[in-house]
């Protein structure tokens, strides 16, 4: 679904109207693909807060899968994953707790994978002993020593492929007694892709080493497609609810300036950090590859609410998504006059 159809206001229209970039000649078709599955992680999939007070031993079993996926209407692209999603799954623990992680590669795989977690106080974060062939299964067990929200992501040479086919996600760590209570919480991170063909291209596309190597991304996405998080992806929340968002950047390379558009960050934990004195009243969160932020916000006023990378450039390809927020007007907070486009449906 175009993301133009959601925006209420047409200085948004505007910024995220149209997937197609300019070329100099059309570019040719890419090749017959099999029938794509659904990559994409939906922005509430995560598990909730934890309510255990002592420490627990948590099991995650993750599978490295090499799938044709979605990537836009008609394009798809082979991605490689944890669990058939990129990214990959919200995992969440408590510091203190111990975790217990298995790693199976597909026995259809072509490549060897593994995991490294940022949570991670050992060698290659989990690397080494996830080394997997495929058909291998490999193990190994942490404890999360110190509270955060940190990225994991294969570690295989060359790893920025890995990453960029897709192999990242997020592992919560939460400080003693959890964190403040919130309506709704929602995952989302950032990533990038390099193609042989141009963003568009119809059919399967290629992935692109030259391109990778020298930082020269095709697509940028939320939760691993093209404008993934938009149309009945979409984020959804209630006027006068209170949000939390887990936002990563798996990358491997461009750092992201994490905005939503009409919003302010009511607290934003930098860097992830949750046992540090959280800011407040942030427009705009800088989160490198490989790391990652944790922001609230409030909705007082009905509307669709853009999630970007205010490189904005980045939002025609790929880097949006939508938090639609239901319920009464708030026209003491936001009133638009009557007879305005921008008024119609309210």
């Amino acid at each position: 679904m175009k993301l133009l159809a959601l925006l209420t206001t047409a200085a948004a229209a505007a910024l995220v109207a149209g997937a197609a970039v300019a070329q100099d000649a059309p570019a040719p078709a890419a090749a017959e693909a099999p029938a794509a599955i659904d990559i994409v992680r939906r922005g509430d999939d995560l598990p909730g807060p934890l309510t255990a007070t002592g420490p627990r031993r948590h099991v995650v079993n993750l599978e490295t899968t090499e799938v044709v996926g979605q990537l836009e209407d008609g394009t798809t692209y082979t991605y490689w994953t944890y669990n058939n999603r990129v990214p990959g799954p919200f995992i969440r623990v408590r510091v203190g707790d111990t975790v217990e992680v298995n790693m199976a590669n597909a026995a259809d795989s072509v490549m060897m994978h593994n995991v490294d977690f940022h949570a991670v106080t050992g060698p290659g974060g989990g690397a080494e002993a996830t080394n997997a062939m495929p058909g291998e299964h490999k193990s190994f067990s942490f404890k999360a020593l110190k509270p955060g929200l940190y990225v994991y992501h294969c570690a295989t040479p060359m790893v920025a492929q890995h990453i960029s086919n897709g192999m990242y996600g997020m592992i919560l760590v939460e400080p003693e007694g959890g964190l403040p209570a919130v309506d709704h919480e929602f995952y989302v991170m950032q990533g990038e892709l390099y193609t042989e063909e141009a963003q568009g291209t119809p059919g399967l596309l290629t992935e692109s080493i030259e391109r990778l190597l020298d930082e020269q991304p095709t697509y940028y996405v939320m939760n691993g497609a093209f404008k993934a998080l938009t149309g009945e992806r979409a984020l959804e929340v209630e006027v006068g609810d209170t949000a939390r968002i887990y936002f990563g950047v798996g990358g491997p390379n461009k750092i992201s300036s994490f905005h939503v558009i009409g919003e302010i960050f009511d607290t934003v934990y930098d860097n992830a950090s949750l046992v540090s004195a959280p800011s407040q009243d942030i427009q705009t969160v800088l989160v490198p590859p490989g790391g990652a932020t944790v922001v609230d916000l409030t909705f007082e006023v009905p509307g669709n609410y853009i999630m970007v990378d205010h490189a904005l450039s980045r939002a025609e390809r790929g880097a949006a998504g939508i938090i639609t927020v239901k319920g009464p007007e708030n026209r003491e907070i936001f009133e638009v006059p009557p007879g305005t486009p921008e008024h119609q449906g309210h």
